[in-house]
């Protein structure tokens, strides 16, 4: 992987590195996903143009997990996943918190479990719930 020379790596936009760690599919999903308050820069809310630096702390949010990474590198360019990943570490707090995560909802402690898709009987009794 090509690294950038001192002064090209104090340029990187957050958004644009998002992206190019592969947590984004495109920038604009990685702008979205920081000015929506999904993204946490050293504790606090940020803006896409913020310029991370190395060692910098993310909270990332999607869907029920929540990840902790430190950035390890900076990068503008787009590369496959095994280089990408190269560019950050997730903390091992966040690792244990998302497969704990993963264990609950695979046991169905969040949320409701259902049979699937209700009966025409039950389907009756929703729609007289609801019109009462």
């Amino acid at each position: 992987m090509q690294l950038m020379s001192n002064e090209e790596q104090d340029k990187v936009r957050l958004d644009k590195w998002l992206w190019a760690a592969r947590f984004y599919k495109t920038r604009a999903l990685a702008k979205e996903a920081i000015e929506g308050g999904k993204v946490h820069c050293r504790g606090e809310r940020c803006k896409p143009s913020k310029e991370p630096k190395v060692g910098d702390e993310l909270v990332l949010r999607a869907g029920y997990d929540e990840r902790t990474v430190v950035i390890e590198q900076l990068s503008a360019v787009r590369r496959g996943a095994p280089q990408a990943q190269l560019l950050y570490r997730e903390t091992q707090e966040s690792l244990e918190a998302r497969e704990k995560s993963a264990e609950l909802r695979k046991a169905g402690a969040l949320g409701i479990q259902t049979d699937g898709r209700p009966n025409k009987k039950q389907r009756r009794q929703i729609h007289r719930f609801k019109e009462q």
